[in-house]
């Protein structure tokens, strides 16, 4: 099984590259957990909610990679709380730190911020400086991953192909 994770910052496309690579490659994907915990929640989310999010996340991951047909597409993993947790609490529960060093995956999609914004009752940040913030963020996190990783920019059409060059060169190392 190779575990592939669409990261970057908000309303950069991941979602729809998931769905996307998810049909391209027969297989299933695991949306954003955060996304549903969040719509959920009676009240807006705090520090303590991201340690619920984050299991969330790993158990659906989890869940579906029992499903996938030797490809998951995870729209997202744990890096992304820790930064949400880090940016927003100024700190992050080492449980969550403890999650991130025992997932591994096999090839980050690193979405660019070069797509128009989406507004969205859940998205926090519109504004391009803090767009490019957050990018510069997660291209540290892949960069010091030790795990391949592919920028992804350009039109939806131009994302896919990108992407799906990037995981045919991958699953022809199996």
């Amino acid at each position: 099984m190779k575990k592939v994770v669409v990261i970057g910052p908000e309303s950069t496309g991941k979602s729809t590259l998931s769905e996307q690579l998810a049909a391209h490659y027969n297989t299933i994907w695991v949306p954003e957990y955060a996304r549903q915990f969040i719509e959920e929640l009676p009240r807006p989310y705090e520090q303590h909610d991201l340690l619920d999010i984050a299991e969330g996340q790993l158990s659906l991951e989890d869940e579906r990679a029992a499903l996938a047909n030797k490809l998951l597409i995870c729209d997202t993993d744990v890096h992304v709380i820790k930064v949400w947790s880090e940016h927003k609490y100024n700190g992050c529960d080492p449980l969550i730190l403890a999650y991130i060093a025992s997932r591994k995956y096999d090839l980050y999609l690193l979405t660019y911020i070069d797509v128009p914004w989406v507004e969205d009752p859940q998205r926090e940040y519109p504004d391009p400086k803090m767009r490019e913030y957050f990018f510069n963020v997660y291209r540290d996190i892949v960069a010091a991953s030790g795990v391949p990783w592919v920028e992804i920019r350009g039109s939806v059409q131009d994302r896919l192909r990108t992407s799906v060059h990037a995981i045919d060169s991958l699953l022809k190392e199996v």
